[in-house]
């Protein structure tokens, strides 16, 4: 990662509640609050925008300088509350970091490849807890599992992790499991039944088509 870190600029906050932080949402800002490292904890608010796009080009882990009436703080995303709804960031929680320090931090899992023909995978875990260096947080970590067979699983303990991250969670977390596609008893016995009945009514038609002919051949006898 590069050591150069995104720069947003905020504003110190002094009024808090439910109101004022309304107020702030709808004029385009995202309050916020930093603390750790025994600093005085700091209220602030940022662009939305400015705040949006940095945790979508940086991680939800992301490192950055903020910038509060001139002075510079090292900080992580550590929480972010998202609006149900909207999905915009409704509040930002930031954690005071210190260079060379380690942390631990939950890093998304990603997929890639497929399993083999006719076989399905369940994800159990979508992300993972290690410990990094809060400058090089790997924003995510990758797990093959191309060609899988059936009853192949990963766990945390086979996920390579970058030089310098190590594992905190254990090590037989699954992460993602290989299996045959389940099949609905209810449904494959309804399709059974649907399929019996289909034949059931097919046999009965041709009998009563039988039996019409019978009689309208008799009829013509008769005459």
């Amino acid at each position: 990662m590069a050591n150069t870190r995104p720069v947003i600029k905020g504003e110190v906050r002094s009024e808090f509640g439910k109101g004022f932080a309304r107020r702030l949402r709808a004029a385009g800002k995202v309050p916020g609050v930093v603390y750790g490292h025994a600093v005085d904890v700091l209220h602030f608010a940022v662009d939305r925008l400015e705040i949006t796009a940095l945790v979508r080009n940086n991680g939800v882990n992301a490192v950055f300088e903020l910038e509060l009436e001139g002075e510079q703080h090292l900080v992580m995303v550590k929480n972010i509350d998202q609006n149900v709804l909207t999905f915009n960031i409704d509040h930002i929680d930031l954690l005071s970091i210190k260079r060379g320090e380690k942390v631990e931090v939950e890093v998304p899992v990603v997929l890639e490849g497929e399993p083999a023909p006719g076989l399905m995978f369940i994800q159990d875990a979508d992300v993972l807890l290690v410990e990094a260096d809060v400058l090089n947080i790997p924003e995510e970590l990758t797990v093959s599992i191309e060609g899988l067979e059936d009853g192949a699983v990963v766990t945390a303990g086979d996920v390579t992790l970058p030089e310098g991250t190590t594992l905190v969670a254990e090590e037989d977390t699954v992460i993602v499991s290989i299996s045959e596609p389940e099949v609905d008893e209810e449904l494959e016995a309804a399709a059974e039944a649907a399929e019996e009945g289909g034949a059931e009514a097919g046999a009965d038609s041709e009998e009563e088509g039988s039996e019409s002919a019978e009689e309208e051949k008799d009829g013509e006898d008769e005459e």
